[in-house]
C-alpha cells in the first residue's frame, strides 16, 4: 500500500518468543517451502517459513491457506500480529500472508515494486527478528535501518531492495493485512474470523 511515506515506525514490541522459535529452526524448515523463490525472481536468494499465503488469484475473491509454518510459528506470531493490528489498524480486515523470510549472507533482493492488486490495498508489516550492521534496506534509493524489537510498515508501492553484506542471514517476519473494505474471501481456511486468526 502507498502509505505516503517510505517507512512507518509502528513502535516497540516484545518479539522474544517469536525470535526464539525462529532461531531454533533447522535448515529443513527454512527450505520446506520454495514457492516464493520459484515464482518471484527477486526472492531467489531468500528462504521462507510460510504460515499463511495466497497467490492472489481471482482478486478480490482470493483463497488464503494455512501452510506448514503455521504449526511452527502460530503460537508466538498470532498474538503479536493481533496486538500490532489492534494498536494501528481498523478492525475487521484479513491477514492474507504471514511468513518469516531469511535473506542469506551476501544475498540481494533486487529493486522492485510489489505489483499485484493485493499489495496496493494491503498493509505490508515487517518485524525484524535478526539482522546485522551490514544489511541495507533501500526505499526509493535511500537507506533505512530496521531495528530488532521495533515493527514497521513499508511502502511497497515504492521501489525497494535489500542487501545483506553480513556473514549471517537476516530474518524478518512479514505479514500483509487487508482492511475490510478491500477483500472478500472464497476460502476462510486460514482466517476463520475477520482479522483474528485462531
Amino acid at each position: 500500500m502507498d502509505i505516503g511515506v517510505p517507512l512507518r515506525d509502528l513502535g516497540e514490541y516484545d518479539i522474544a518468543g517469536l525470535r526464539d522459535v525462529l532461531l531454533a529452526q533447522d535448515e529443513s524448515t527454512w527450505l520446506g517451502n520454495t514457492y516464493r523463490q520459484q515464482e518471484y525472481e527477486v526472492h531467489q536468494q531468500t528462504q521462507s517459513i510460510v504460515m499463511i499465503f495466497t497467490d492472489g488469484s481471482g482478486w478480490p475473491n482470493i483463497e488464503v491457506h494455512r501452510e506448514a509454518g503455521w504449526d511452527v510459528l502460530a503460537e508466538q506470531a498470532v498474538p503479536l500480529m493481533h496486538k500490532i493490528l489492534e494498536d494501528h489498524y481498523p478492525p475487521g480486515g484479513t491477514i492474507i500472508r504471514a511468513m518469516a523470510a531469511r535473506l542469506q549472507a551476501g544475498g540481494i533482493i533486487k529493486p522492485h515494486r510489489d505489483k499485484h492488486p493485493s499489495f496496493h490495498y494491503g498493509h505490508r508489516i515487517h518485524i525484524p527478528i535478526y539482522t546485522n550492521s551490514r544489511v541495507r534496506f533501500m526505499i526509493d534509493g535511500r537507506p533505512y535501518r530496521m531495528e530488532v524489537g521495533r515493527v514497521y510498515e513499508i511502502n511497497n508501492q515504492a521501489q525497494h531492495s535489500v542487501m545483506n553484506k553480513g556473514r549471517e542471514g537476516r530474518i524478518n517476519f512479514i505479514f500483509d493485512y487487508v482492511p475490510p473494505q478491500h477483500v472478500a474471501h472464497s476460502s476462510q481456511e486460514a482466517v476463520p474470523g475477520e482479522s483474528r486468526l485462531s
